[in-house]
């Protein structure tokens, strides 16, 4: 298994970046854009396959409350994985959450992304 190395958050890939900035600005068409056709999205005992459902996921995922986001730290796995650290704060039950979002990536696209604490 391989062990986990912190990095700083700009040394994410760009793809990851990208996403992050979109999902964050609510942009939902731009965020789609760093998925493969065959992309999952988990969140919340969810699974979201392909582009069509992931569009909706990123359009629908959190809309009922207001928050910010803000990106608390990164990890690189291995060359096609890696993790970003999001804190949440907003009108949500609990008012505050740190998320790891765990994504995989084949080449320049997302093909997996796990959302969770």
């Amino acid at each position: 298994m391989t062990t986990p190395t912190s990095i700083e958050p700009a040394q994410l890939p760009a793809t990851i970046r990208d996403y992050l900035a979109a999902h964050a600005a609510g942009d939902a068409e731009a965020a789609l854009r760093a998925f493969a056709p065959t992309a999952e999205v988990a969140d919340q005992g969810q699974t979201f396959r392909g582009t069509g459902e992931i569009l909706g996921f990123l359009r629908e995922a959190g809309a009922e409350f207001s928050y910010t986001t803000e990106l608390i730290g990164a990890q690189r796995i291995d060359d096609a994985r890696w993790v970003a650290t999001n804190r949440l704060e907003g009108d949500f039950p609990g008012g505050v959450a740190e998320l790891n979002y765990r994504f995989t990536l084949d080449g320049d696209l997302i093909t997996e992304l796990v959302i969770a604490p």
